[in-house]
């Protein structure tokens, strides 16, 4: 009969041989964790079997059956929690790695991006309102000619992880480092409220943070650093461009040019914002200057406002008065138009000078925000900063390798 009813299903293997060794060893007990299936449903039984005495007659197999489908279902998924558990702890190793290694290539928002957004790799843009912000260094490209390789990108990898920081913590995205200078926005990948402010805040602390900059630098023996700051509000296509073989996340769009035209119009230590951005401020904001401008790409004139501070973030600095030279010195410049330096010498006086800046008197009629290369001990890159009738306020952008000894010959103390 029990063959008859178990042999025929051979689904139920298991489960027979187990009382087969009943029969085979009749000195042992044999015991088992099988499945048995009874045409509807597996089950997972734990089967006892041995050889029945009595007395010394051995008289058939007793067979003792408990149905543990129940535990072996909860054996079953606690395996499966401890493998999950294991991928997990797995993933998140890998996870750790690519976020280590990516970013040190981009910022947090857009690796936060590419992991967990499903197209955060697929090429294409959105429209998006946000806040643009871009820096740069004053006469670094002269500065590169004069410092030794190594020591350049040491001083430049130092200054920008500093930037980065500052940028990171008042939530920016680094689109990119172009060579000394930064592109960032506010308001992208992750939306924002506030981007205009948090861009403003952003530059202010990264002026403030200038003078710890500057300290390392005179304790390793590195030259002072100016930084000029120029951020702008307004519509661009944000997302990631290139090719299938390189991307890169990115922003594009005539509000990105005009925030670089803002920043030109800075001298070091300046932050210029337009008005698209200071209309999206509501914290208190510290305007030393406006400046009524009228960039490439725009219809009409715009006004830039030179902040330095904002709420609780001030880089105000002293304003250093000029000191009347004892003899006005004679001094040639050439003029700079974008990238392009004239090949025409004009004649020049500096009657005053301080630290930074100085008044030039000349015949030539110069523009405020103009750029100028004066010969004194090399090339003094400058940018009018003012125009009055007693001459013209110029901003020393670059000073030459020979200034100090130009100002030495000169008897300018």
């Amino acid at each position: 009969k029990f063959a008859v009813a178990f042999f025929g299903c051979e689904e139920n293997d298991s489960f027979n041989q187990t009382v087969l060794d009943a029969l085979y060893d009749k000195e042992s007990t044999h015991e088992n964790f099988v499945p048995y299936f009874t045409g509807k449903e597996t089950l997972q039984l734990h089967v006892t079997t041995s050889y029945l005495h009595d007395g010394e007659e051995r008289v058939g197999v007793i067979v003792v059956i408990s149905d543990i489908t129940e535990l072996a279902e909860l054996r079953d998924a606690l395996k499966a929690m401890e493998r999950i558990r294991r991928l997990n702890g797995q993933l998140e190793i890998r996870n750790k790695l690519l976020n280590e290694t990516f970013g040190r290539f981009l910022s947090d928002e857009i690796v936060k991006q590419l992991l967990e957004t499903p197209d955060g790799l697929a090429l294409g843009g959105k429209k998006r309102n946000l806040t643009i912000m871009m820096s740069d260094l004053r006469g670094f490209t002269a500065m590169s000619e004069r410092m030794p390789a190594q020591d350049l990108i040491f001083m430049l990898n130092h200054y920008l992880g500093e930037m980065t920081e500052v940028i990171q913590k008042n939530s920016g995205t680094i689109i990119e480092f172009i060579g000394d200078g930064i592109l960032a926005i506010f308001g992208a990948p992750a939306p924002s409220r506030r981007h205009e402010e948090e861009a403003v805040c952003a530059a202010i602390q990264m002026q403030m943070r200038m003078e710890a900059i500057n300290k390392w630098n005179e304790d390793h023996g590195y030259p002072k650093l100016e930084m000029g700051i120029g951020i702008n509000t307004g519509e661009v296509i944000v997302g990631n461009i290139g090719s299938e073989k390189r991307t890169k996340y990115g922003v594009v769009g005539s509000n990105v040019n005009l925030c670089g035209r803002v920043e030109s119009y800075t001298v070091g230590g300046e932050v210029l914002i337009s008005p698209k951005t200071r209309e999206g401020i509501s914290m208190e904001l510290g305007v030393c200057d406006e400046r009524k401008v009228m960039p490439k790409g725009v219809d009409v004139p715009i006004t830039l406002s030179c902040i330095d501070s904002i709420g609780e973030f001030s880089c105000r600095r002293e304003e250093k008065p000029l000191a009347k030279l004892r003899k006005a010195v004679d001094v040639k410049f050439l003029r700079i138009e974008g990238k392009h330096i004239g090949n025409e010498f004009n004649p020049g006086k500096i009657t005053e000078m301080s630290e930074d800046e100085a008044m030039l008197q000349s015949p030539v009629e110069l523009q405020r925000f103009e750029n100028l290369e004066i010969e004194a001990g090399g090339k003094l890159l400058c940018k009018v900063v003012s125009v009055s009738g007693t001459g013209c306020r110029i901003r020393f952008t670059s000073l030459s390798e020979g200034f100090d000894g130009w100002k030495k010959d000169n008897c300018i103390v």
